[in-house]
C-alpha cells in the first residue's frame, strides 16, 4: 500500500524474521561471529538467549544460511516434549530409521543416534542439534541433553548442541539439580535491546534494504521509536510499520515525532508510555510465533530462486571433561571492511562480474539480470557457505556488511579453503576467509549459462532438449557409453537413477530433480565447459 508512495521495493518493517534485514549491532555481530566460529570449529555446547523480539530468530536464520555443506542439522522447534519424544524427534530430523518396537525405548533411540553420529564422523560430517524456545525444556529433557554430550570419540564430541532461548533458561540452569549441564556450556551469548544510536541506524538500515533513497524518519521520530520500544527490534518494527501507513494516508513523505507517538498509540490501543514494552512483547510474541517457527527452516540450496533482482546454509563410554563456563572467544577480524570499501561503488563489482564472462556490463539498458539474459546467461541468487561457492565454482558477487550496517556488493574472483581473492576498484586483494566471515553472512549471486538458454528444473515428467543435455552430461562425467532406447527428451527411470547417484556423490539433495544448483555443478564438470571459474588465490 505505502511502498510505492515512499519508493520502496517492499515493506521494510515486517515482523517475519528475514536475514536480509539483519542489523549488525555490536552485540548481534559478536553473537553471530561466536556462533559461526563455534559451528565451523565444531564441538561445544552453545547457549544464545535474549528477550522476546531482540532478534534471536533472525540471527539463527542467518547462522543456518552459513552452515557448511559437511554439517547436518537437527532442528527442534517444539521443545515441549518428554525425554523419549525429544530423542525420537532428533532421530527423525536426522533421517534415522527407527523400528516401531524401538520407538518406546530410550536406550534403543540413543544407540541408533550414537551409531548415526559415528557413521557421520567417519564420513567427515558433523552433526548439530539446534533447539529453539529452549526455555520450555523440562528438567527431564535437559538431563537427557546432558547425557547426549557424552556421545563422543576419544578426541571430540560427536554432537554439537545450540540452545536458543529466552532469559528464563539461564534461571533454570542456575538450579542446583542442573549444575552439571550448566558446567558443560562452553559459550554463552545474550542479546540485549538496541541502544539509542543503534536503534536509529537500525531504522535507516531496514529502509535502505527495502530500497529507500531518502530519509523517511527524521531524527526526532527515530528517538521516539526508541523511547517507546525500549530498543526491542520487533516492537520497533510494529511502530515503524504503522507510522509509514499513517504518513501515507496523510500524504506526508517525512515522519516526525508526533506521527510516531500516534502510531504507537494505535497499535497499543492506549496512550503510549515508555513502558510500551510491557504490553507489546506478549501480544507480538503470540502473533509471530508461527512465523518465527517456519522462518527457522534452512534454505534448500537446489531450489529455484527468482532471478529478476539485482541485489540482493546415556549408555555409552564417555570421557567427561571439565567444561569452562566462559565464552569461547573467536579471533577478532584483522580486516577493516569499512575503510577498505569506503569509496566503493557496487556498479564496478557488477562490471567485474560481467567482465569474467566477456560481457560488457551496462552496454544495453536494463537491470543486471536483464542484461545477463540478453547474453544467454542467468542470475543465480542464493545464501550459502564458502563450501557452496567452491562447489559452484563461479565468480560471484558477495554481500559484505560492515559493523555500522552499511553493505556492499564485492566481486569474488578466486577462492581456496583459506583465502578469498577480491577485485575492488581495479585492485586484486587476497583476504583470509576467516576475516571475511565477520562481514559475509552467506548472500551471493553468480552468473551461469543454462543448457539451451532454457532455465528450468529437470525432473520426472519433463520433456525437452534439456533432458537430452542432462542425460549426455551425466554419461560424459561418469565416462559411460549408455544406450538409450526410449525417447531421449523424456525424463525416465534410468535418468533418475543416474541423477540420484550423481547428487549423492556430490553431497546434493538426492531428490532425483536437477535443480539449478545441480545443473551448475554438472556444467562445471564438463570438459567442454568454457565458463569462468573461481581461480586459486596466489
Amino acid at each position: 500500500m505505502y511502498t510505492s508512495f515512499f519508493g520502496l521495493n517492499e515493506k521494510p518493517f515486517t515482523i517475519t524474521p528475514d536475514p536480509r534485514y539483519l542489523f549488525m549491532s555490536e552485540r548481534h555481530g559478536e553473537g553471530l561471529a561466536h556462533l559461526v566460529y563455534g559451528v565451523t570449529e565444531g564441538g561445544g555446547f552453545i547457549q544464545l538467549t535474549g528477550e522476546v523480539g531482540t532478534g534471536k530468530t533472525t540471527l539463527v536464520r542467518t547462522l543456518l544460511g552459513q552452515i557448511p555443506a559437511e554439517v547436518d542439522i537437527a532442528l527442534i522447534l517444539n521443545p515441549q516434549l518428554s525425554a523419549l519424544e525429544f530423542l525420537l524427534a532428533i532421530c527423525e530430523e536426522l533421517g534415522i530409521v527407527i523400528a516401531v518396537e524401538d520407538k518406546k525405548s530410550a536406550k534403543s533411540l540413543v544407540d541408533a543416534l550414537n551409531q548415526h553420529l559415528l557413521d557421520a564422523h567417519s564420513r567427515g560430517r558433523r552433526v548439530i542439534l539446534l533447539v529453539d524456545e529452549a526455555q520450555n525444556l523440562s528438567a527431564g529433557v535437559l538431563e537427557q541433553l546432558r547425557l547426549l554430550t557424552n556421545l563422543e570419540t576419544a578426541r571430540q564430541k560427536l554432537l554439537q548442541i545450540i540452545l536458543i532461548a529466552q532469559p528464563e533458561l539461564r534461571e533454570k540452569l542456575a538450579q542446583e539439580n542442573l549444575r552439571q549441564l550448566a558446567q558443560r556450556i562452553t559459550g554463552r551469548y545474550h542479546l540485549e535491546p538496541l541502544s539509542a544510536d543503534e536503534a536509529s541506524r537500525y531504522i535507516d538500515h531496514r529502509l535502505r534494504v527495502a530500497g529507500a533513497l531518502t530519509e523517511i524518519f527524521n531524527p526526532a521520530a527515530k528517538r521516539e521509536v526508541f523511547r517507546l520500544s525500549g530498543g526491542v527490534p520487533r516492537i520497533m518494527n510494529v511502530i515503524c510499520d504503522r507510522a509509514l501507513l499513517g504518513a501515507y494516508t496523510r500524504e506526508e513523505r517525512t515522519i516526525d515525532k508526533p506521527l510516531v507517538t500516534k502510531a504507537a498509540a494505535e497499535v497499543s490501543g492506549q496512550t503510549t508510555t515508555p513502558m510500551l514494552l510491557k504490553w507489546a512483547l506478549p501480544i507480538i510474541g503470540v502473533v509471530t510465533l508461527s512465523l518465527a517457527t517456519f522462518a527457522l527452516w534452512p534454505n534448500v540450496d537446489d531450489k529455484e530462486v527468482p532471478t529478476n533482482n539485482t541485489r540482493g546454509e546415556i549408555p555409552v563410554a564417555s570421557v567427561v571433561e571439565e567444561a569452562a563456563a566462559t565464552v569461547a572467544e573467536s579471533p577478532p577480524p584483522k580486516l577493516d571492511i569499512n575503510s577498505l570499501l569506503s569509496a566503493h561503488d557496487d556498479f564496478d563489482s557488477f562490471k567485474v562480474l560481467f567482465d569474467q564472462w566477456n560481457v560488457d556490463y551496462d552496454a544495453i539498458p536494463g537491470t543486471a539480470c536483464e542484461q545477463a539474459i540478453a547474453a544467454d546467461l542467468r542470475c543465480y541468487f542464493q545464501r550459502g557457505s564458502w563450501t557452496t561457492l567452491l562447489q559452484l565454482d563461479r565468480p560471484a558477487l558477495i554481500t559484505l556488511t560492515g559493523n555500522d550496517g552499511a553493505s556492499w556488493q564485492v566481486a569474488l574472483i578466486g577462492l581456496t579453503e583459506t583465502d578469498a581473492q577480491l577485485l575492488i576498484d581495479g585492485s586484486e586483494i587476497t583476504v583470509p576467509v576467516a576475516d571475511l566471515a565477520h562481514y559475509w553472512f552467506g548472500q551471493f549471486m553468480i552468473l551461469w549459462r543454462p543448457p539451451n538458454a532454457n532455465e528450468q528444473q529437470i525432473g520426472p515428467g519433463t520433456r525437452s532438449p534439456n533432458v537430452v543435455w542432462l542425460r549426455e552430461s551425466l554419461a560424459e562425467i561418469d565416462k559411460r557409453n549408455l544406450e538409450f532406447t526410449a525417447d531421449g527428451e523424456v525424463f525416465d527411470d534410468q535418468l533418475a537413477t543416474l541423477l540420484i547417484e550423481f547428487q549423492r556423490g556430490h553431497r546434493l539433495d538426492a531428490d532425483g530433480i536437477a535443480g539449478l544448483k545441480t545443473q551448475i555443478i554438472i556444467n562445471s564438470m564438463l570438459e567442454s565447459n568454457q565458463s569462468p571459474r573461481l581461480k586459486a588465490t596466489r
